[in-house]
């Protein structure tokens, strides 16, 4: 991680997401629509910064859904998996995403946690993949960072 990306980073809330994954990135795209106040940074796993958040947690394999860190390389960092990154992540964005990500919650974790897996296991053949993470707008570039 360079000096720039850390300066960049620290404090931050950071989603980590699959970028070569097609439902991935429409739920990026998604975000980044109605996420007015920038409160998330986008990263790819597949790239050096992404897989180096992911060391910091001693995560050394690909996970199979969305990371999200808050409080990015501080000492309150905190790390949320598949459906409590989702519905964190709505609650950041705010507005009338926030009630879906209590919504979500709701939800018995297994209940959840198994649906979220089965379409983590099976996006690649429902929603298809992209060869390399597909390239940003230039008014995308600023929030999805590592590429």
């Amino acid at each position: 991680m360079t000096p720039a990306e850390h300066a960049q980073i620290e404090g931050q809330s950071l989603l980590l997401f699959d970028g070569v994954c097609a439902l991935c990135n429409r739920t990026v795209r998604t975000f980044l629509k109605r996420d007015k106040r920038g409160a998330l940074l986008y990263i790819p796993l597949q790239s050096d910064l992404g897989r180096e958040i992911l060391a910091r947690f001693d995560i050394h394999t690909f996970p199979d859904g969305l990371i999200l860190v808050t409080h990015a390389l501080t000492a309150t960092q905190r790390l949320y998996h598949r459906t409590d990154a989702v519905a964190h992540a709505l609650k950041l964005i705010g507005g009338p995403w926030a009630p879906l990500g209590a919504l979500i919650r709701l939800f018995p974790r297994f209940l959840r946690e198994s649906v979220y897996g089965f379409i983590a296991r099976n996006r690649y053949r429902f929603f298809g993949q992209y060869d390399s993470c597909p390239i940003p707008t230039p008014a995308q570039r600023t929030r999805i960072l590592g590429l």
